[in-house]
C-alpha cells in the first residue's frame, strides 16, 4: 500500500480487526493496493472456508476469486461493527453455496486445508495425515465450524452468525468434533 512512514507506523499499532476495517474502507474508496493487501491477509482463510463447503480445490479457488470481486464491488456497503472477517466469510459462504447448488458431484478432498495451514504441527507429515483423516470423518457442517474457528480464528458467535445456527449448537458441535478428532488421532491435543 502507498502509505507515508507515519501512516505505516500507525497501521502497525492497530489490531487485526482494525486493519481489516481500514482496508475495507480503502477498498470502498477504490484503493487497489488495499484490495491486494486485504487479499494477502485473508485469502488463505477465505480459500480454506470455501474448500470446507465445496470440497473441490479448483472450485474453492473460483469461490475465493469471486468473493474478492464481490468484496471490491460491495466494500462501500460494509458497515464496521468490529467483524470484518464475519462479513468476508458471509460473502464467501453465499458464493460457495451458490456454486455448490450448480455442481453435479462433490470431490471430497482436504489436501489444500493443509497447504494453507501455517502451523509447524501441520507441516509434520504424520500429524498432517492424521489430521486429514480426522477432518474427513466429520460431517460437513462440523468440519466447517472447526475450520472457521481453528484455522481462521473466528469466534464461535461469528461462526453462528455466518452459518445461521444457534451459538450453543456451534459450541456443542465444535466440542464434539474436537473430541471425535482426538479419538481418531489417538488422544493428541488439538487446539
Amino acid at each position: 500500500m502507498n502509505h507515508s512512514i507515519s501512516e505505516k507506523e500507525n497501521i502497525s499499532s492497530l489490531s487485526d480487526v482494525e486493519i481489516l476495517d481500514l482496508l475495507l474502507q480503502k477498498v470502498a474508496d477504490g484503493d487497489m493496493d488495499a484490495l491486494r493487501d486485504l487479499y494477502e491477509r485473508v485469502s488463505s482463510a477465505v480459500y480454506t472456508y470455501a474448500l470446507s463447503i465445496i470440497q473441490n480445490p479448483t472450485t474453492a479457488e473460483d469461490v475465493m476469486q469471486d468473493a474478492f470481486v464481490n468484496i471490491a464491488q460491495n466494500a462501500e456497503k460494509y458497515v464496521s461493527q468490529g467483524k470484518p472477517m464475519a462479513w468476508i466469510m458471509t460473502i464467501t459462504k453465499n458464493i460457495a453455496l451458490m456454486k455448490l447448488k450448480r455442481m453435479d458431484n462433490r470431490n471430497s478432498s482436504l489436501e489444500d486445508y493443509m497447504d494453507v495451514a501455517k502451523s509447524d504441527d501441520f507441516a509434520q507429515s504424520d500429524r498432517r495425515l492424521m489430521l486429514r483423516k480426522a477432518l474427513n470423518e466429520l460431517k460437513d457442517e462440523d468440519r466447517q465450524i472447526v475450520i472457521l474457528h481453528a484455522m481462521t480464528g473466528m469466534k464461535h458467535r461469528e461462526i453462528a452468525e455466518i452459518m445461521k445456527i444457534p451459538l450453543p449448537t456451534v459450541l456443542t458441535k465444535y466440542k464434539r468434533s474436537l473430541e471425535k478428532m482426538r479419538r481418531i488421532i489417538g488422544g493428541d491435543d488439538i487446539e
